[in-house]
């Protein structure tokens, strides 16, 4: 026999109690307590549904089997889980709305589809016709091996699955399902925990199944429930994008089959997330020579493996209050005044009566010290009203002694900058068979780099 029990957990650090409380005692957050209702068997020998089964055996016997993967056209979808997508695994996919977790779901699906594979899309959130008017919207067409189905309900998803028998599995979103075993409402942690665990006992049964799970975020930017949402699946995907900024970045916070390091990019058009195959060429203005304009400095940032060669520009305008604003849409302020009054003292350049704004081709984001040299010339380019010459590119630091200092993975990023035509590449001294190799332009500090453009 089968007994109810009832207690509150806070939704923000797992407390847990007896009764409803308006403030957690252990975190002081107010008003974050959900009920949670357990079944319990009365039978002290209740049986548990295990995804092994096997005796313990030494780790060196145990080869097993290693589970396939399956790739997608979309290349920058492929990279980020790894080389694509393993065919016994659970993955969340969570964004702030409207970032596109959907759209690339339904991209992802119709790819699937092509390939032959049948899938199964069940949206908690969207009527069956409105998945087919976006879908009309975004796809080329519309493949016969796409099912979906609009509920709330697992155990009408389960039902589905087992009539259809699908290889890959789209649950949008996890919060907006329930299971007839509990009575709390749907987006509640025992809710989700369920139904999740029962997506993943589906995806590495028998019949192995490919399982994405749309999560909803939180307006912290992280993934909405528990943490023990996150540790049961095996991948965490993230997109990010400004309102109204087309690019996307897809990026893994948890990855068991491969690194989380990897960053692919999207561009948001009316046909859906399109892969942004090569980023060097996205994030940069192609100028011819002669076509050259004062403010714009290139370097090659590191996004995962993948070295991108990314356009940093600035503007320098007279300011007419007692502080001149620093405005970074691609920097943090402090890391920008750092920077600037580098420029100042060491390269003895007067900015104190200048506003100085600078941003990226793209809007990506320069998280390395390997773009500071870049940004330094971009902002005294625009200073002097002196372009520079499209041949060139910065890679290097500069410290608070005006020295220019190596950066990580150097030859990766030279070679890439080769690769798109630069030919004069500033970066601090290295080894003379570097040097000679990429006919490089070493300097020792900032005051030497600007010598070269007076």
């Amino acid at each position: 026999m089968k007994k109810a029990k009832s207690q509150y957990k806070c939704k923000e650090c797992g407390y847990v109690s007896v009764g409803y409380l308006g403030r957690c005692p252990s975190c002081g957050e107010w008003n974050s307590f959900e009920e949670e209702i357990e079944i319990e068997e009365s039978s002290p020998k209740s049986k548990r549904k295990s995804l092994g089964g096997s005796k313990a055996k030494k780790l060196q016997e145990s080869k097993g089997s290693i589970s396939s993967r399956h790739e997608t056209t979309i290349q920058e979808f492929n990279r980020v889980l790894g080389g694509g997508v393993v065919r016994d695994s659970v993955s969340i996919l969570t964004a702030q709305p409207g970032a596109g977790k959907s759209t690339l779901l339904l991209q992802v699906s119709k790819d699937f589809a092509d390939s032959g594979l049948k899938v199964l899309y069940a949206s908690g959130e969207e009527s069956s016709s409105q998945i087919y008017q976006r879908a009309k919207r975004i796809l080329s067409s519309i493949p016969e091996n796409i099912w979906v189905v609009s509920t709330n309900s697992l155990e009408q998803v389960l039902e589905d699955v087992t009539e259809i028998d699908p290889d890959v599995i789209v649950l949008d979103s996890i919060q907006t399902f329930q299971t007839e075993e509990f009575t709390s409402r749907p987006g509640t942690p025992t809710q989700t925990m369920a139904c999740a665990n029962k997506m993943v006992e589906l995806a590495k049964g028998s019949r192995p199944r490919m399982v994405f799970i749309v999560g909803q975020m939180t307006k912290d930017d992280e993934l909405a429930g528990v943490r023990s949402l996150e540790h049961l699946v095996d991948t965490v995907m993230v997109i990010e994008g400004e309102s109204g900024d087309p690019l996307r970045t897809l990026y893994t916070t948890k990855n068991r089959f491969g690194s989380t390091g990897e960053m692919g990019f999207f561009s948001m058009e009316e046909e859906g997330l399109l892969s942004i195959d090569n980023p060097s060429a996205y994030f940069m203005t192609r100028r011819q020579p002669g076509e050259e304009v004062p403010g714009s400095a290139l370097t090659v940032l590191r996004e995962g493996t993948r070295p991108i060669v990314v356009e940093v520009e600035a503007l320098v305008s007279r300011s007419f209050t007692p502080y001149p604003m620093r405005i970074g849409e691609c920097v943090k302020k402090e890391h920008l005044q750092t920077l600037i009054s580098i420029l100042e003292e060491r390269g003895k350049q007067r900015l104190t009566d200048k506003n100085v704004v600078v941003k990226t081709t793209g809007n990506i984001s320069l998280r390395e010290t390997a773009a500071n040299l870049a940004l330094i010339m971009s902002v005294y380019s625009s200073l002097k009203n002196k372009a520079i010459s499209v041949n060139t590119i910065f890679l290097a630091d500069v410290g608070l002694t005006g020295e220019l200092k190596v950066i990580p993975n150097l030859e990766a990023r030279i070679q890439e900058a080769s690769r798109m035509g630069f030919d004069e590449i500033y970066t601090a001294p290295v080894s003379d068979k570097l040097e000679k190799k990429y006919q490089l332009k070493t300097r020792r500090g900032l005051a030497d780099v600007l010598k070269d453009f007076n």
